[in-house]
């Protein structure tokens, strides 16, 4: 049985920001920025739990979520891995949302917008959303 990779992660509890996204987004950063590796595995939820001194379900949720985008795999007994980087499908709909999306970017950028600005409100836009989805899944 591998050994899962330590995970230093900080939760803010007084950025307003919800302590699941915290994690999604602290995880796939690490992945991104190639700290974590395809293969590796990750503590289980109890032990990030633990770690963070958080409810164990706030991680099952992260953990579901980064699942859910295809980031991460977890078997049952065996624990969670880093899946590896599987390249978007190149369909006309996507070529269609990336042209979209730079357009947009090119505006903003042209009204004076900075990339991390954009970045911040755009993450916080994603965020409402997802609550708003979860709340009329509920």
């Amino acid at each position: 049985m591998t050994e899962a990779v330590p995970l230093y992660i900080e939760i803010d509890f007084r950025s307003g920001i919800p302590i699941t996204d915290q994690i999604v987004e602290q995880i796939y950063d690490r992945i991104v920025l190639g700290e974590l590796r395809t293969g590796e595995q990750l503590p289980t939820v109890r032990d990030l739990a633990r770690q963070l001194k958080v409810n164990f379900n706030t991680v099952a949720r992260a953990y579901r979520i980064l699942d859910q985008a295809g980031v991460i795999n977890t078997q049952h007994g065996r624990g969670t891995y880093i899946l590896p980087e599987v390249p978007p499908q190149e369909t006309e709909k996507s070529k269609e949302l990336d042209r979209m999306i730079r357009d947009f970017l090119d505006q903003l950028e042209g009204q004076g917008f900075v990339s991390p600005e954009i970045q911040a409100m755009f993450q916080r836009n994603l965020r409402e959303r997802r609550k708003l989805e979860e709340f009329s899944s509920s």
